[in-house]
């Protein structure tokens, strides 16, 4: 999946965004060989973190929680001011500029929806929504943030080093709390990130949909193939 990820990358990016991959670094030369020819930076979880944790107690994995520690913490490493998520079995479909990222030289656009129409689905509420709704309920209470909107998205959205820091040095650190910490209370990086950022205000919001089509289910996909929607229809 990655390779379709960075063919995808090396393809469509017109402005020549850097794109940076982290893996473990116990699976770095693997890595490393594969892409070295690339024009990627290839870094380590290790190196951006210390808080990775190695066992869970029958919780979810120690890959799954590190992936979104990883996201939480990247700002640390000075690299960007604002950084764009984007998971592995992503891929681009077409031309792609700084300008489908930023509003203009500081200001990011915050991927901000409630999804409401997913709800109605049977197959996803039942898998997925119901207790998703909860979790995200849990992080609102915590940091109060007083609306009645779930404003928030499921992955790849630009991260904001501002906001970030501000839920680190404004929220965690004050309530005594780790990265792992606030994971086990809801284990969604990104909302945890867009709800902070609603109620920091730490930088003007400017909220856009979705950057990248996201099936969520199989059936949704093999739908949109019954449909014939074709990867140029949603480009």
């Amino acid at each position: 999946m990655l390779k379709i990820l960075v063919n995808s990358y090396m393809r469509f990016n017109k402005d020549e965004i850097p794109f940076y991959i982290s893996v473990p670094k116990e699976d770095y030369q693997l890595f490393y060989q594969q892409f070295h020819d690339n024009p990627i930076f290839l870094l380590t979880d290790e190196e951006i973190t210390d808080e990775l944790i190695t066992e869970t107690d029958n919780w979810f994995t120690p890959g799954y929680i590190n992936q979104e520690i990883v996201k939480l913490t990247f700002w640390k490493k000075n690299i960007a001011e604002n950084y764009f998520c984007v998971d592995s079995d992503s891929y681009f479909i077409r031309d792609f500029y700084y300008t489908d990222f930023m509003y203009d030289e500081e200001t990011p656009y915050s991927v901000l929806v409630e999804d409401k129409e997913l709800c109605v689905d049977p197959i996803y509420y039942e898998a997925y929504w119901s207790s998703r709704a909860i979790s995200l309920s849990k992080i609102k209470d915590l940091i109060g943030l007083t609306d009645r909107r779930s404003l928030t998205c499921h992955n790849n959205t630009t991260f904001s080093s501002k906001v970030l820091e501000s839920l680190e040095k404004d929220f965690l650190l004050v309530n005594k709390l780790s990265y792992l910490d606030i994971l086990k209370i809801s284990p969604f990086e990104f909302s945890w990130y867009s709800f902070w950022l609603q109620k920091s205000n730490v930088i003007p919001i400017v909220s856009v949909e979705p950057l990248f089509k996201m099936f969520h289910l199989k059936e949704q996909y093999l739908n949109s193939c019954k449909r014939k929607i074709t990867e140029k229809d949603i480009s």
